[in-house]
């Protein structure tokens, strides 16, 4: 399929090219800060789990479904809104109801607290992505935009490594270091009014990252200027003066690659979010590996090799579409498959080859996250510009509701499943029980059974986190359909 050579033809950027970048750097700044935000539980997930006594299965609940049903329901209405008003004012009020929330997780006094606090974080960060793409789609031109929507998509994995890289060793800081912060502040009986007992490092990490975004959320309503909407769209594109979530379904309902990428999106959502919630927790049980110290040797590396991949990604695709622009699909597709066995064998590596585990995880994270900047172009590709923010939202209400509402919950589930099924094969089932052999309460039972469940409780989170694994190949298919009828349902080329 050609390609337009007329620069008029194809749209145009809107502002200079030094305010386009600051634009897409605050952007991508912003979210980052909603995948930091996101991503802290997980990081904090076994101080979490055994401060509140939770099992795998309670605490998937916890980081998938409640968060990604509000996530997903709120998603549309805030969309359509910046479909139709100002879409900037919209991201900064989100971005400080979301840091507001993140901090209360903080101050949670029990499971109830904390789960209401993270349903307020999902509400604010349902109103982030959309409006952002609708934002990218109007500064830069079609021929632009794939570029422009990978660096925009790194934040996901900048997200992710500054919450390992700073919530980590937050997670992990000694009660006397946090009341010397907090006695800056004049705070330093905060944690003795409120009752915090002791450990609760992890309780400044989610207070701490979540204050300084309120004040970025003045900074972006200050500096970030409305673009006209569709003001980057060649003039031959359809435009639409308003939109409705009817109006882009019916719109949506004759575009089968977007359905097809949706579904792949979906599925390799749900081995990410799962991956993340569970990571640091199967470290520590299979490998004595603290929060802080996993964040240091594979959070971080893993996190900057995800956000590599993720712009090679798009440079690779913004180069080699103008030959087809089914590589847009066909790319992640190949780095799918290829990274589910890389990781089944980096996880099942014994403690005296963690280089080796470490060696294959980069690389299959390289390869995994290379389809955030493909989800986000045909997401936005394929509808007119009025549409945009509409067409995204109701991709990601799918993505949310499959990846984040299910993926935790799953490798939560698989990972009790598997720690009973291996108590029968012992036959020591009578005696023992996930319940009994959690953290907090295996104290109680005889040094031969503690040694039982310390095995079974770091084995069944092993074999949960590699069937898990094996999701991303019905995901790479499925973005292999997409790529079959994307050459003639993308609008922006």
């Amino acid at each position: 399929m050609s390609h337009p050579t007329n620069p008029a033809a194809q749209g145009r950027d809107f502002g200079s090219a030094s305010y386009r970048w600051y634009v897409l750097i605050t952007l991508t700044a912003i979210y980052t800060l909603n995948f930091i935000d996101r991503a802290l539980l997980g990081v904090l997930a076994q101080p979490v789990i055994s401060n509140f006594g939770l099992s795998d299965a309670e605490f998937g609940f916890l980081a998938g479904p409640p968060f990604a049903l509000f996530y997903a329901l709120m998603g549309i209405p805030i969309a359509l809104a910046a479909d139709r008003h100002n879409r900037v004012t919209i991201l900064a009020v989100c971005i400080a109801l979301w840091s507001l929330m993140t901090a209360l997780c903080g101050f949670a006094t029990g499971f109830l607290f904390l789960l209401i606090a993270r349903v307020g974080v999902a509400i604010g960060e349902a109103g982030s992505t959309p409006p952002s793409n609708s934002l990218i789609g109007d500064y830069y031109r079609a021929s632009g935009r794939a570029k422009a929507l990978a660096i925009f998509s790194t934040g996901v994995m900048l997200g992710n490594m500054l919450a390992y890289l700073i919530g980590g060793p937050l997670g992990q800081m000694s009660d006397e270091s946090v009341k010397n912060i907090l006695g800056i502040f004049g705070l330093e009986l905060l944690p003795e009014w409120l009752s915090w007992g002791t450990d609760y490092g992890w309780r400044f990490a989610f207070i701490a990252l979540g204050v300084p975004g309120v004040i970025f959320a003045f900074i972006v309503w200050l500096t970030v200027r409305e673009p006209p909407r569709g003001y980057s769209d060649s003039p031959d594109l359809p435009k639409l003066e308003k939109t409705c979530i009817a109006t882009t379904l019916r719109i949506l309902l004759t575009k089968r690659s977007y359905w097809y990428m949706t579904i792949g999106a979906s599925l390799i959502a749900m081995v990410g979010f799962g991956f993340a919630s569970f990571q640091a927790p199967m470290m520590q049980r299979l490998h004595g590996l603290t929060p802080g110290e996993f964040a240091v040797r594979f959070g971080v590396p893993l996190s900057i090799t995800g956000a590599v991949g993720t712009l090679l990604a798009g440079f690779a695709i913004d180069a080699l579409n103008k030959r087809s622009i089914r590589v847009v699909a066909l790319w992640p597709a190949v780095t799918m498959a290829l990274a589910a066995p890389l990781y089944i064998l980096a996880f099942n590596q014994p403690s005296d080859r963690l280089g080796l585990a470490l060696a294959l995880w980069l690389i299959a994270a390289l390869l995994h996250y290379g389809y955030l900047g493909a989800q986000y172009t045909i997401g936005q590709g394929v509808v007119p510009a009025s549409s945009r923010a509409s067409s995204i939202a109701i991709m990601l209400f799918i993505i949310a509701l499959v990846g984040n509402g299910l993926g935790p919950q799953i490798v939560g589930l698989m990972s009790d499943r598997f720690m009973t099924a291996a108590l029968e094969a012992q036959g020591v089932a009578d005696a023992l029980s996930v319940t009994a052999c959690h953290p907090k309460a295996a104290a109680l039972l005889t040094l031969n059974q503690q040694n039982i469940c310390a095995t079974i409780y770091a084995e069944g989170l092993q074999d949960s986190m590699s069937l898990t694994a094996l999701f991303m190949l019905p995901a790479a298919w499925f973005f292999y359909l997409s790529s079959r009828t994307l050459d003639r349902e993308m609008l922006a080329r």
